[in-house]
C-alpha cells in the first residue's frame, strides 16, 4: 500500500498518462518502494521542475535518503532515478555518473523516458541494493 502523502495524491491525480507511460512507470516505482518493510517517502514538489520521491530508512545516519525519484517538467514528462554512487552497482553501466549529482555527492542516475519493462526491472533492482545497503547502515 502506498504511503499517504496527500500532495503526492493530488500530483498523481492531476498527471494526464502520454503514450510514454512515465505516469505508468512512476506508479510501479512508487508502490515498489512504499511496499519496502520500514521505507519512508516524502514528495518534495518543485513546481515546473521537478517532483521528487524519495526514499528513506530510518536505520540511515548519513544520508537522508537512498534513492529520489525525480519527474522532469518536460513534454512529456519522463524521470530520472538518483543513487549515491557508493549504494548501489551497475553492471550493465546503463547508469549516468553525475559528479555531486545527488545532494552534493556523487550519484549514478537512470533516465526513463518511456515504459520499458526490462529498464524498470533493472532500475528496480538497484532500488533493492540501494534499500538494502541503507538498511545496513
Amino acid at each position: 500500500m502506498p504511503a499517504h502523502l496527500p500532495e503526492l495524491d493530488t500530483f498523481i491525480a492531476a498527471w494526464k498518462e502520454t503514450p510514454e507511460k512515465t505516469k505508468q512507470v512512476f506508479l510501479q516505482l512508487r508502490d515498489h518502494l512504499a511496499a519496502k518493510e520500514g521505507a519512508q517517502l516524502e514528495f518534495v514538489p518543485r513546481e515546473g521542475l521537478t517532483y521528487s520521491l524519495r526514499g528513506a530508512s530510518p536505520n540511515q545516519t548519513q544520508r537522508p535518503l537512498f534513492v529520489m525519484v525525480d519527474v522532469i517538467e518536460d513534454d512529456p514528462r519522463w524521470l530520472s532515478v538518483c543513487f549515491f554512487g557508493e549504494m548501489i552497482s551497475d553492471p550493465e553501466e546503463a547508469g549516468d555518473f553525475v559528479p555531486e549529482g545527488l545532494l552534493g555527492e556523487d550519484a549514478i542516475c537512470f533516465d526513463i523516458e518511456r515504459y520499458d519493462p526490462q529498464r524498470i526491472a533493472y532500475v528496480t533492482a538497484r532500488i533493492d541494493e540501494a534499500y538494502r545497503a541503507a538498511m545496513a547502515q
